[in-house]
């Protein structure tokens, strides 16, 4: 089993987010993570699926999801030729006397403190997957209360790859 990011642009419609995520679930293959977003044109959406399987099944995705009516355009998102970010922001249980070390790991890690109350505080960190479980990690000693993740948004780098749409 292996993973990749896919990445559509589709036509900014009502119901092409359940159109794909459908096929997903009729063809019993496995979303890992899904985002998705208006692009700068807003006739368009972006979104960025994590999915696993065999070559064979990763190669049927890429085929099955291109032929769908809202789909302009996917590509593979390969991870050296890629940038791939992902939001989380966690909510842990800390003390006036715990804070202090919450704050330190978060400091570690550019995370930022974005709420902050008498038992808890709300940490945002952005980064790829590896850096957001890394932090997590760190974290074990602490109580999480609530751990929200965006999935893994994802550009090519440089130019030679943009899709240009009409």
């Amino acid at each position: 089993m292996q993973k990749k990011v896919f990445q559509l642009l589709v036509d900014n419609t009502s119901g092409v987010l359940s159109r794909i995520s459908g096929l997903f679930s009729r063809r019993g293959y496995n979303i890992d993570s899904i985002t998705a977003g208006v692009t700068a044109d807003p006739r368009f959406t972006r979104i960025t699926i994590v999915t696993s399987g065999d070559d064979e099944i990763l190669d049927q995705i890429e085929k099955q999801v291109a032929k769908l009516i809202d789909v302009r355009d996917i590509k593979e998102l390969k991870p050296s030729e890629s940038v791939y970010r992902e939001l989380a922001m966690i909510k842990v249980k800390a003390s006036a006397s715990e804070r202090q070390g919450v704050i330190a790991v978060a400091d570690i890690f550019r995370a930022k403190i974005i709420d902050v109350s008498n038992e808890s505080l709300i940490i945002e960190l952005t980064g790829n997957q590896d850096k957001i479980e890394a932090f997590i990690r760190l974290l074990n000693g602490y109580e999480i209360l609530e751990l929200a993740r965006t999935g893994i948004a994802g550009l090519g780098r440089g130019i030679e790859n943009v899709t240009y749409l009409e």
